[in-house]
């Protein structure tokens, strides 16, 4: 049984990047010598197993063969017999195909190195054109590394053109899709994963209510936030801030983004440019706002759709917006109901009476301006 660490772990040591997870292979196992050493399996497709210490995962080496469309159409084959070289070959790209045995020396049989020092993602073989998963995840390495100076290489650029015409990317999953993209959000340029898929012609498969914008370039909001926050929600807000609102929804369904994604984004469509024209409004207009994305019981939301579209309207200046409608804020929140209760309104007309108070507070407030 040999043991070695492999993927990207060896891959950011060699670019002195930052990373957190480490993942082994092992070589020349079984499942069941893997038990009596105390790993614990939790592979369901193939054998993987956590350390019993440090909770690591282990894979045993394995080949893989297609029988069907799609990212899990695969069947695995795992067997002491399987070499590490044969296990690494059916990695994605020649970066991510580089291993370390415990004396620490590097095993690199596709040329991961080389790629590195000259900054190309380079797919390891023709293999890559059986996963449509490798787009994206290709696109997220670009978005990853483009600050390093990383490009496609024009083979595997072409290639991915190839697996879209074939529809490949067709039979990819929501949950995978959002996976990555929202790992993607968290690169140092989020634009360059979108961007990717677009050069390759994935965009309009993967998202298409991003690619169908035609009257304004999809990605110029996302360019603009990543430059101020590193936050996926909003930098995630951002992209789909100028969709219509029937748009974002459908997006955030479709992919079955979490709660926090969907609802900040769909106020973000349907709000921002109300929201970018507070000064223009009136009382009414305003009170109306604060009502609709439920300012008062969810104010740490309502900060994060204003700062999003702030920083997307007014890159340079950002406070005045925010400042406004915080204001707006502590005086929609400055009507007290029990006073209205204790003059004696109740059920709807309470309701009323609040709104009404509200809207004299922001009245007082405009006139102030």
């Amino acid at each position: 049984m040999k043991i070695f660490l492999v993927g990207g772990a060896v891959r950011d040591q060699l670019l002195q990047f930052p990373f957190s997870e480490r993942d082994w292979v092992v070589v020349g196992a079984t499942p069941e010598q893997m038990c009596q050493q105390g790993f614990r399996p939790v592979g369901k497709d193939f054998p993987v197993f956590l350390h019993p210490e440090t909770q690591e995962e282990y894979a045993l080496a394995r080949t893989e063969r297609k029988t069907a469309p799609g990212y899990r159409g695969f069947t695995f084959h795992t067997d002491p017999s399987v070499t590490l070289a044969e296990d690494l070959k059916r990695r994605d790209l020649t970066i991510n195909a580089i291993a370390q045995d415990n004396s620490g020396q590097l095993i690199d049989p596709y040329g991961g190195q080389q790629d590195l020092n000259n900054k190309t993602l380079r797919h390891v073989s023709a293999a890559f054109s059986e996963d449509p998963v490798r787009i994206l995840r290709c696109a997220r390495f670009a978005a990853r590394y483009h600050h390093l100076g990383f490009r496609l290489a024009p083979e595997t650029q072409a290639l991915m053109q190839t697996m879209v015409s074939s529809g490949e990317t067709r039979h990819l999953v929501p949950e995978r899709i959002w996976q990555e993209c929202h790992k993607a959000l968290g690169e140092k340029h989020p634009d360059i994963f979108f961007s990717t898929l677009e050069a390759c012609g994935a965009l309009v498969d993967i998202f298409p209510e991003i690619s169908a914008q035609s009257t304004t370039d999809p990605l110029a909001d996302l360019r603009i936030i990543q430059q101020h926050t590193n936050n996926p929600l909003l930098r995630f807000t951002a992209l789909c801030q100028h969709l219509e609102a029937a748009a974002s929804k459908h997006l955030c369904t479709r992919l079955g983004t979490p709660n926090r994604f969907s609802e900040l984004a769909l106020l973000a469509s349907s709000y921002s440019q109300k929201i970018v024209q507070a000064q223009q409004l009136s009382a009414e207009a305003i009170a109306e706002v604060l009502k609709r994305c439920d300012s008062l019981r969810k104010p740490e939301r309502f900060e994060q759709l204003i700062l999003c579209i702030a920083l997307i309207s007014t890159p340079q200046a950002p406070q005045a917006l925010t400042r406004f409608w915080q204001t707006a804020v502590e005086c929609y929140q400055r009507v007290e109901p029990q006073a209205l209760i204790a003059k004696g309104y109740s059920k709807a007309a309470l309701g009323q009476a609040i709104q009404q108070e509200r809207i004299h507070q922001l009245t007082h407030y405009l006139n102030t301006l």
